[in-house]
């Protein structure tokens, strides 16, 4: 079985990594059309057409067997390859891949076929004819003519070319310099780059923009030199926030789309390695990507045949987006851009290094996070965004208080209550109609120190403030809530993931559940009137197909209520322990809550003053 070679798969070597790639990619091969231009895989729907979905798996491969061929190895994959190359770009063939238009997802993977002619042209650009050549070339032209989203992929036309100028073909360099320049208006400091104009920040900084950027600097420092030098710089900077992202064992932070890439989470240091990046040592960079696969591989992520599933721990096309098709999730493959490197590349000599010691807490002014590490859980508390768009669950992907590597998130399953709205670590509020909602952008919002505070309108004549006090195993939500109607309103804890059995604490200020994947709860500190565990509908979270949120409660009156909630999140087969039972405190004197720390009343988190209908705070 795949999964099992994978799992037992120490991942320490070239070698190793070479078998993973032709264990991931073995179960590919009775899919592959006669032709060999495209892969047939699964029966779900996609954005695009069947035929283009095909024409994604076979591009998507390439993102691992091209460094795999320009490494000095081999693949029974690369003759599929070279016949699909043939075939795909040959009008007269039942293969072809056909004509590409504005927006297209043939100009996604186009990508790919850049890829291969800048890394590998030697096996898989030169074994064909010379009118096998001019039809790729024309086919593949379509980029420069085309209109791509304003976003990464505007980077797809840049390593088009890049491969039309590596295999010595002509180029069209004014339009890489128009995506290069208009790329430049998406990055915002310290790094980061957003997906476009008002977008958010997320994964395709590290697995799009930052790798395109890095693998630029890496065939171009010669002929850019200023650019080059400028995204390896960047890249640098990012480095020291998104290494944050990760836990000790390797998995890395759940958060926003396109989280069916999996494992494409650590392409980033791959990346960096192969652009000569030293922002970490390469032992760090080397330890962050393999780690990262190791979990992945630990993890039911296949379907029975061995292919890769549409989902994230598991397979589940609940949480999915609307471009996911049976081939997307092979995007991951970027992760072995290594295989590049020659055998004796100071990346394998190397000796794989843990993570290193980092911060408690770390604020992150772009993506508007403060992130915590605490005993290999990491723990992401965000402000959210003034601005949405129309992907799928982008709320649930971008707009809760706390994302978690060990608690996940969870996405609704319908409408209809707190079981199919599966509301952890959300402020839900309903008409009393038993239909919630919860944040999709905010009106404002400020970090003080640890403190993260926003503001957003879930109806027009509804005004929530809510404040984070961030930190681990417990965190304090303050939220002022005015409104001109009567609301029902639950908050909801961590996710805990159950299977087989599993312990619970409930009573009116409190509820909790402490079950194998860990201990989740939450207590009224102020103003909720009853404790409940939601057990959401099945896979409605992304890493454990059942589970159960602790959640508050309470029915609120037209005006101005203050709610404050302590919740809880310990992974690991933990007990409600000590630390449950030494929660934090707060008290109202006057106009002023206070909220301590845990046990004998500790350090002073925050100061809230109530003034009229105002808040603030230090």
């Amino acid at each position: 079985m795949t999964r099992e070679e994978l799992r037992n798969n120490p991942l320490r070597t070239k070698e190793d990594m070479r078998a993973a790639f032709e264990e991931l990619t073995r179960p590919l091969i009775p899919y592959y059309s006669p032709g060999k231009a495209r892969l047939r895989l699964g029966g779900t729907g996609v954005s695009y057409s069947r035929a283009k979905a095909e024409m994604e798996g076979f591009s998507r491969v390439l993102w691992g067997l091209v460094p795999l061929l320009a490494g000095g190895g081999d693949s029974e994959l690369r003759a599929f390859c070279v016949e699909g190359l043939r075939n795909g770009a040959n009008p007269s063939h039942e293969d072809y891949w056909g004509e590409a238009g504005d927006y297209d997802q043939l100009l996604v993977e186009m990508a790919a076929l850049g890829y291969a002619l800048a890394l590998a042209p030697e096996q898989l650009w030169k074994p064909l004819a010379d009118i096998e050549r001019q039809r790729l070339y024309d086919w593949l032209m379509q980029i420069n003519q085309r209109k791509a989203w304003d976003c990464n992929w505007l980077f797809f036309q840049v390593i088009v070319n890049l491969g039309f100028k590596q295999a010595g073909m002509p180029y069209d360099r004014e339009q890489m310099e128009r995506n290069l320049d208009r790329i430049e208006q998406f990055y915002l400091s310290g790094g980061w780059y957003t997906d476009g104009l008002d977008a958010h920040c997320d994964y395709y900084g590290p697995f799009a923009i930052h790798f395109y950027g890095l693998l630029y600097a890496a065939l171009m420092e010669q002929d850019d030199p200023a650019r080059s030098a400028l995204y390896k710089e960047r890249a640098a900077l990012f480095a020291q926030d998104f290494i944050n992202w990760f836990a000790d064992d390797g998995a890395a932070l759940p958060y926003g789309r396109s989280l069916t890439y999996r494992f494409s989470q650590s392409a980033f240091w791959g990346a960096m390695a192969f652009a000569g990046g030293e922002a970490l040592p390469l032992g760090v960079m080397k330890g962050l990507l393999l780690r990262n696969m190791r979990w992945w591989f630990s993890q039911p992520i296949f379907n029975a045949d061995g292919t890769l599933s549409i989902g994230y721990a598991y397979p589940n096309l609940v949480m999915a987006e609307n471009y996911n098709s049976p081939c997307s999730p092979y995007w991951a493959l970027k992760s072995f851009l290594p295989l590049a490197f020659a055998d004796d590349h100071p990346f394998w000599q190397a000796e794989e290094l843990p993570l290193p010691k980092l911060d408690a807490s770390r604020r992150m002014i772009e993506p508007r996070m403060v992130v915590h590490h605490e005993a290999g859980h990491v723990a992401a508390f965000v402000a959210g965004y003034r601005h949405t768009n129309e992907h799928t669950h982008v709320a649930p992907k971008y707009e809760k208080f706390v994302y978690s590597t060990a608690f996940g998130f969870s996405v609704p399953r319908a409408e209809w209550g707190l079981a199919q709205g599966a509301f952890d670590n959300m402020l839900a509020l309903s008409e009393g109609d038993n239909l919630y909602r919860g944040k999709r952008t905010i009106e404002a919002c400020e970090i003080q120190g640890d403190v993260i505070q926003m503001r957003w309108l879930p109806w027009k004549d509804v005004e929530v403030r809510t404040w984070l006090v961030t930190g681990m195993p417990w965190h304090v939500r303050i939220h002022r809530i005015e409104s001109a109607r009567s609301l029902d309103a639950a908050d909801g804890g961590f996710a805990a993931g159950i299977d087989q059995q599993w312990l619970t604490d409930a009573a009116d200020s409190r509820a909790a559940v402490c079950s194998e994947t860990g201990a989740s709860g939450v207590l009224s500190l102020y103003g909720w009137s009853s404790a409940r565990l939601v057990q959401p509908n099945a896979n409605s979270n992304i890493l454990y197909p059942r589970t159960v949120i602790p959640t508050l409660t309470a029915s609120l009156q037209p005006g101005v209520t203050w709610l404050v909630s302590a919740v809880y999140g310990k992974p690991g087969a933990a007990s409600l322990d000590a630390e449950w039972h030494a929660p934090p405190r707060a008290e109202w004197k006057g106009g002023e809550l206070t909220v301590w720390d845990g046990g004998d009343l500790g350090e002073i988190r925050v100061r809230v003053n109530r003034v009229g209908n105002e808040m603030a705070g230090s």
